[in-house]
């Protein structure tokens, strides 16, 4: 999925198997051998966290905020400024993590872009409405298109001036494009660059894994959604008793090398752990409607990056190309045999293919300025904003 896929595909799928006795969660721990290296892999985990807590996606360390929606959702926010004290940050760059996730799936972009000096930026991250820290809401309330007004209103109050890049995986980049759709003049007047990984502008569930499984009437997801209202308790234990099938269904449908570092798969598969059942079918139709090829006109004006893995099975690399397709400025970055946590899997060429993202943005920002008078520049945003605060 966009985090969507890997997680409705991979992993209501691979949750269906746990609860139901399906196939996804069987065929994803396979036979006896593979069975015991995950058993084993995990053990060496565990000890090695006793020793050493994990502090993956989660350093360095910034300020941590709420922020409230536009219904009142609490939205767990975080800032990191620039590295140099004191620096005037030349872009800001939001993070939005996709389906089943949180903001620690960007460790390694949190961490080059908190210790880059050139371009300084400053870093936020938030956790989508029902996961993280993020308070929870209504299932009717679960839709890319709210996501988009969370988007609003996180840029809004903590980064309401100078110019944004946003970065969005899966889910994250369908919420960039829900943002394009309800606020195209922010695209137009302060987003400089927007860099999609293993997304879509629709049509995700229309082959393979998504068809059979990301669906509002697939009746295992309505079934699974029912009985996580019911019983959620018990549901929730189910899931804990199939723990090893569940960790071996993220490898599988999350990765393209099997012999990815299973500390990455662990963070992976503790985001969806710690996820309600009920939370990942609530997403399971604003999923499968998801279509906002329209919206990527909205991007048109920027720079935009788009990065998808080659072996994801989630949201294969196609929706990547069709996106691009309709960005003819954009740059396509294929990460070869890497799976939909592409970022995570490949970062080297992902955080190198960002950086030069952000160096355009940077030059175009540092163009824009001495093309604009005073009067219709940033300062002067500024200073009404604070004169108006005042009269306020």
């Amino acid at each position: 999925m966009s985090d969507d896929r890997r997680h409705t595909g991979g992993i209501i799928g691979a949750i269906a198997g746990t609860v139901l006795g399906g196939v996804a969660a069987a065929g994803a721990v396979g036979a006896g051998r593979a069975r015991s290296r995950v058993v084993r892999a995990r053990a060496e985990l565990s000890e090695h966290e006793a020793e050493h807590p994990s502090q993956l996606g989660l350093l360095p360390k910034g300020r941590e905020s709420s922020v409230a929606a536009d219904d009142g959702t609490r939205l767990a926010v975080e800032e990191i400024e620039p590295v140099t004290p004191g620096a005037k940050p030349e872009l800001t760059v939001v993070l939005v993590h996709g389906f089943a996730l949180d903001r620690r799936c960007w460790h390694y972009q949190r961490r080059m872009l908190a210790g880059l000096t050139d371009p300084a930026v400053r870093v936020v991250l938030y956790d989508q409405r029902r996961h993280g820290r993020s308070g929870q809401c209504s299932a009717r309330a679960c839709t890319i298109a709210q996501l988009g007004a969370d988007l609003d209103a996180v840029i809004r109050t903590v980064a309401p001036e100078g110019d944004l890049v946003l970065v969005g995986h899966s889910m994250g980049g369908m919420t960039i494009m829900a943002l394009a759709e309800r606020h195209p003049a922010l695209f137009r007047d302060r987003v400089l660059g927007v860099a999609l990984v293993s997304t879509s502008a629709g049509d995700v569930g229309t082959v393979g894994l998504q068809r059979a499984v990301l669906s509002h009437r697939n009746p295992t997801v309505n079934v699974l959604g029912r009985l996580a209202h019911w019983r959620p308790a018990t549901v929730d234990r189910i899931r804990r008793l199939g723990g090893n099938a569940m960790w071996a269904a993220v490898q599988r449908f999350s990765f393209g090398d099997p012999d990815v570092d299973p500390a990455l798969v662990d963070l992976v598969d503790s985001t969806i752990a710690s996820t309600a059942l009920d939370v990942l079918t609530s997403f399971a139709n604003t999923l499968s409607t998801h279509d906002r090829k329209a919206a990527l006109r909205g991007l048109s004006q920027c720079e935009v990056l788009v990065a998808g893995g080659t072996r994801d099975v989630m949201i294969p690399y196609a929706h990547s190309e069709v996106i691009a397709a309709e960005l003819p400025r954009a740059e396509l970055l294929p990460l070869e045999g890497a799976g939909h946590m592409a970022m995570l899997e490949q970062p080297g060429e992902f955080d190198a293919a960002l950086l030069e993202l952000l160096r355009r943005c940077t030059h175009r920002s540092q163009v824009l300025r001495r093309l604009r008078p005073p009067e219709a520049g940033t300062s002067a945003r500024r200073s009404r904003l604070r004169r108006s605060r005042r009269r306020a």
